[in-house]
């Protein structure tokens, strides 16, 4: 495979995995909403990656066989949590309003999981650019 493939099946990765910390960061921040009914409510979301094996799955954002790409964002199916809060003015007859699903501790083990498949992907770019570098070095002499 030659080096440009390496670098940029690692480049999909790095979009895909930025797309990862986008999304958690959104959940992060909706996490302590709430809402009156249950269909309002924010629910966690989640990128669904696909791998390019074929080449007719490739198009200008993502070219490279062998690379990933965002497929859709789909919502978790999660129940909401229903808290008691009478003085909330979002409560319903009874007192009672819709939390988000997200869990914090589960979107900060997303969070670091995410950025630890970043780092490993930039490492990949570095190491196949140190090799190139090499290569030509080697080619000089």
């Amino acid at each position: 495979m030659p080096i440009e493939h390496i670098i940029g099946v690692a480049g999909t990765a790095l979009n895909a995995q930025l797309t990862r910390l986008n999304t958690t960061a959104s959940n992060l921040a909706n996490a302590g909403t709430v809402a009156g009914s249950e269909a309002e409510v924010f629910r966690a979301r989640r990128p669904v990656f696909k791998a390019l094996v074929e080449e007719q799955m490739t198009n200008a954002g993502a070219p490279w066989v062998g690379g990933v790409k965002v497929d859709r964002i789909v919502e978790e199916q999660a129940a909401a949590r229903l808290v008691y809060q009478p003085t909330n003015p979002q409560a319903n007859k009874d007192g009672y309003v819709y939390q988000s699903n997200i869990s914090e501790v589960t979107e900060m083990v997303e969070m670091m999981a995410a950025a630890r498949s970043y780092q490993n992907n930039v490492e990949v770019i570095n190491t196949a650019r140190q090799l190139l570098s090499r290569t030509l070095e080697i080619g000089k002499a």
